[in-house]
């Protein structure tokens, strides 16, 4: 199998750990052609983690398409800008750190 690789640019990406066991990272690169079946030409991951454990996190896997997952269940996520990402990703971390 050959492995084709898309060149992207980094648009943002910022990681901080909280607490140890307790790190929060997100990434968006700007890419050439979609990731299907994604209709954007972004490509992101953002996790929340805890002792090891995805809490919340989003991104749009190929296969897959954006998603989000929070709560134990994996739903879909309608991505419109990296900033508004941003956002969506960072009221999720504020919303599961209240339910802890």
């Amino acid at each position: 199998m050959i492995a084709i690789t898309v060149p992207a640019t980094l648009v943002t990406r910022f990681k901080e750990v909280i607490a140890e066991g307790v790190v929060m990272e997100l990434v968006v690169w700007r890419v050439l052609a979609p990731v299907p079946p994604s209709q954007h030409g972004f490509k992101y991951r953002a996790a929340y983690v805890v002792n090891g454990e995805r809490i919340v996190g989003f991104d749009n896997e190929r296969g897959k398409g954006d998603h989000m997952h929070g709560g134990g269940e994996e739903k879909p996520y309608t991505f419109t800008t990296a900033d508004q990402l941003v956002e969506d990703f960072t009221a999720a971390v504020d919303a599961a750190r209240r339910r802890t």
